[in-house]
C-alpha cells in the first residue's frame, strides 16, 4: 500500500536544510498516522503509511524530507507500534512512548487520527512524554513470547481438565466407580488407557470424549514443562544472579524482565522501577490529612509477580516474618506491610536488573505504605 496524503498543504523547510524536526505517529494495524512539526511547534505535514516494510521506509523518508528527526512519540510501542519502534531505533531515531490524549483534550480538539499523530508530536516537543519506549528485540522479548505461550496452554489444560471431570460427572455408573478416589496424574493416565472401539452408544462415546481429553491434557502437559524449562534457561542467561534471589521463580523473574523490556537502562531509578510496576504509594494529602493509597497503575504482571514473591518469603524467609511481626506491633495492618514488603523487593530486583545504575542504600523496606 502506498502513503496516502492527508488534506493538508505541506509546509517544507528550504531545501537542504539540517533542522531538527520532531515526528509523531498514532499507530494501527493495518495503517499508521504520522505527523511531522518543527521544533518551533509549526505543523509541517501529515500522511498515513502501510504497516509494511516498505511503509515504514517510506514514512522516514517522507519525515527526512522536512528536516532531520532525531526523536518520535509513537502511541503503542508494545503493540501495534512494536515493529515501527523497532525500525526507528535501527535508523537513529530516539522513540518516546506516547499515552493516547485525555478526554478533556479530545473534546476541545476533536479526534482524528492525523490530530493524535500531531498531539504525539507536541507530547514529545513539549516533555510532556519523556518515558523511552521499551526495545523489543533481544532476549527478554522472546521470554516474553515464552511466556506467553505457556500462559495459553496451562488456560487450555484447566479447561481440558474440568471437561474431563464433567463428563466424568455424568458417565455411567461402572465407569464412575472404575475411576473414583484416583488423583489427578492416576485419573488421566487411566483415562488416556480406556478402551473406546466397542460401544457407539453413550457410554462409548464418553470412553472416547474420556480418552481424548487425557492426551489432550498430556500433549498441554508437556508443553508447559518444556516452556518452564525454557523460561528458566532464559532468565539465568540473561540474569544469572535473579533466581538465587529468595521467593524469586523463573515465572516471576520472567515476568519482572518483561516489564524491565531490553532496554532497562531506560529506567532512571529503582523508584521507577517500583513505579512501572505498581509498588510506589501515590500521594493522596489535602488540607490536613496526610496520606498515601495504593498505586493502581502500572504492569499488573509484574505486581503480581512481586506480590508472589512477598508470599513465599513471609512464609519461608525469617527476616521476613521479624519485619511482620515488629511493624503490626506498630500498628500496621498486614496489607499495608505486603506493600512495604513488595516496595522493598523492587528495590532489591531492581539492583539485578540494572545493575549500572546506582541506588541509595536502605537497609530495610520503606514504611510509607497506605
Amino acid at each position: 500500500m502506498s502513503s496516502i496524503t492527508q488534506p493538508t498543504t505541506p509546509c517544507h523547510l528550504p531545501a537542504g536544510t539540517d533542522e531538527e524536526i520532531v515526528l509523531g505517529v498514532d499507530t494501527h494495524k493495518d495503517v499508521h498516522a504520522a505527523a511531522v512539526i518543527s521544533v518551533l511547534g509549526v505543523a509541517l505535514d501529515g500522511r498515513t503509511f502501510a504497516t509494511t516494510t516498505e511503509g515504514y521506509r517510506q514514512l522516514v523518508a517522507w519525515a527526512r524530507s522536512f528536516g532531520t528527526p532525531h526523536r518520535a512519540g509513537v502511541e503503542c510501542t508494545g503493540s501495534y507500534g512494536a515493529a515501527l519502534t523497532r525500525h526507528l531505533r535501527a535508523e537513529g531515531i530516539e522513540v518516546t512512548e506516547v499515552n493516547q490524549p485525555d478526554k478533556a483534550a479530545r473534546r476541545r480538539h476533536g479526534k482524528t487520527d492525523a490530530i493524535d499523530a500531531e498531539a504525539a508530536a507536541r507530547a514529545v516537543l513539549s516533555g510532556r512524554a519523556t518515558a523511552t519506549a521499551k526495545a523489543s528485540d533481544g532476549p527478554v522479548e522472546a521470554l516474553r513470547l515464552l511466556k506467553l505461550a505457556k500462559g495459553s496452554a496451562i488456560k487450555a489444560r484447566t479447561q481440558a481438565i474440568n471437561q474431563l471431570k464433567s463428563v466424568l460427572v455424568c458417565a455411567d455408573a461402572a465407569l464412575r466407580e472404575s475411576l473414583a478416589g484416583l488423583s489427578n496424574p492416576h485419573l488421566f493416565k487411566r483415562c488416556a488407557e480406556l478402551d473406546d472401539s466397542h460401544d457407539a452408544g453413550p457410554a462409548g462415546t464418553a470412553r472416547h470424549v474420556l480418552k481424548l481429553l487425557a492426551g489432550r491434557i498430556r500433549h498441554l502437559t508437556q508443553e508447559i514443562n518444556d516452556l518452564g524449562k525454557r523460561i528458566a534457561a532464559g532468565v539465568a542467561a540473561q540474569v544469572p544472579d535473579l533466581l538465587d534471589v529468595r521467593g524469586v521463580g523463573p515465572d516471576s523473574a520472567a515476568a519482572l524482565l518483561i516489564s524491565a523490556g531490553d532496554n532497562p537502562q531506560r529506567l532512571a531509578s529503582e523508584a521507577s522501577f517500583a513505579a512501572m510496576c505498581g509498588t510506589s504509594p501515590v500521594k493522596a494529602s489535602s488540607g490536613k490529612t496526610q496520606r498515601r493509597r495504593l498505586n493502581r497503575g502500572g504492569d499488573r504482571q509484574a505486581n503480581a509477580a512481586l506480590y508472589r514473591i512477598v508470599l513465599s518469603r513471609l512464609r519461608w524467609d525469617g527476616r521476613t516474618q521479624d519485619y511482620l511481626r515488629r511493624r503490626l506491633t506498630e500498628g500496621k495492618t498486614r496489607r499495608e506491610i505486603i506493600r512495604c514488603l513488595k516496595r522493598y523487593v523492587a528495590r532489591e530486583i531492581y539492583r539485578l536488573i540494572a545493575p549500572t545504575r546506582t541506588t541509595a542504600s536502605h537497609p530495610e523496606p520503606s514504611g510509607t505504605a497506605t
